[in-house]
């Protein structure tokens, strides 16, 4: 059982940066896959990127690559989103999900945040 709980969305300029943040309250993200999606009303949740815990390796959405990094920090057990160059269609509620899988898809994710809403303003 993972119990994650989400935080740092807010609302931002066009261009500016915010970071987000995941940790397991309940749990460790140890040899799991650690994605963030987003979604807007009416549209499905969208993928965003994905990073493998335990190989530090990571994967990305081609509408966030070069300007969104995900990244962990194992002492807090949390999953970082640091969205640089945000754009107004970047604003959405954004998820923390975690699977022992990789995949793109939200199906495929057992654990999930709460939600934190971004809004980008332009």
């Amino acid at each position: 059982q993972v119990l994650l709980v989400e935080s740092g969305g807010g609302l931002v300029q066009a261009g500016n940066s915010l970071r987000l943040s995941c940790a397991a309250s309940e749990g460790t993200f140890s040899g799991m896959f650690i994605a963030w999606f987003r979604q807007t009303p009416g549209k499905e949740r969208e993928f965003v990127g994905v990073l493998w815990w335990s190989g530090h390796s990571d994967d990305y959405a081609d509408s966030v690559e070069g300007r969104f990094t995900i990244s962990g920090d194992n002492a807090k057990n949390t999953v970082y989103l640091q969205m640089n160059s945000l754009k107004p269609e970047d604003t959405a509620v954004y998820y923390c999900a975690a699977a022992s899988i990789y995949a793109r898809s939200p199906d495929r994710y057992t654990y999930w945040g709460q939600g934190t809403q971004v809004t980008v303003s332009s």
